[in-house]
């Protein structure tokens, strides 16, 4: 299976063929532009058409045993069927527009404060990220989020290339994240923000940082030791 999120986040709508349908409802594709539920980014939602023009709502989908499978809300579908697979296109942009904006943020706070992220889920209305971080100041956190605001401003090119494991663990701060990063992964995706950040994400991004529009911080937690909540939004 091609996950073609992984080439073009932008790719609305695809053809391709059923291989596997377990209990009626759950459908593996020969490939597929949904994106499945993990790494913070919520799953994508949208329809499958089959060749008769029947329509199944794709309402779930995720990963199991390196699998994408759709989870749809009724039988009909079986294997060896041709299908035109369709995103939910405003729920995946804004999606998009968060992640691109929380790599932002990640790096600023990286970049001053030494912060790694422990923690992050996206989401439409308000997004968050975790960071291991010792001092909590509002007034602090506004100006990280100011900085980023002014990259945003930059409008800067958004890129994707694929490395060899073995070369991208050479430069260690391709890995911003606290925990590690999956080690069944035998080349890694880096997603490039202009000049400004690069990094290993399987997610999907805007093209341009001038789709994002301004980050606006929402609120703070302090959920322990060195572990800071930041909820923001976008307008």
């Amino acid at each position: 299976m091609r996950a073609l999120y992984l080439d073009d986040s932008y790719l609305k709508e695809f053809e391709s063929v059923v291989k596997e349908v377990n209990q009626d409802k759950f459908v593996v594709l020969e490939n597929t532009a949904f994106y499945p539920n993990g790494g913070g980014q919520p799953y994508d939602t949208g329809k499958i058409i089959s060749e008769n023009g029947k329509e199944y709502k794709v309402v779930f989908v995720g990963k199991f045993s390196g699998q994408i499978s759709h989870e749809v809300d009724k039988p009909g579908l079986k294997v060896g069927d041709r299908i035109k697979g369709i995103i939910d296109w405003e729920r995946r942009y804004r999606l998009m527009r968060m992640h691109t904006a929380s790599h932002i943020i990640a790096n600023v706070f990286h970049n001053d404060a030494g912060a790694k992220i422990t923690g992050n889920q996206l989401g439409i209305e308000k997004s968050r990220v975790d960071f291991s971080l010792e001092r909590f100041d509002r007034e602090l956190i506004n100006n990280y989020i100011k900085k980023a605001n002014e990259i945003i401003k930059r409008n800067l090119e958004v890129s994707v290339e694929f490395v060899p494991r073995e070369e991208a663990e050479k430069d260690p701060s391709l890995f911003k994240l606290a925990m590690s990063f999956p080690h069944d992964f035998k080349e890694l995706r880096i997603v490039s923000i202009g000049d400004v950040d690069r990094q290993c994400d399987g997610g999907t991004h805007v093209k341009n940082t001038s789709e994002i529009g301004t980050v606006e911080l929402v609120k703070l937690e302090n959920k322990g030791k060195n572990n800071r909540r930041v909820y923001f939004t976008l307008s």
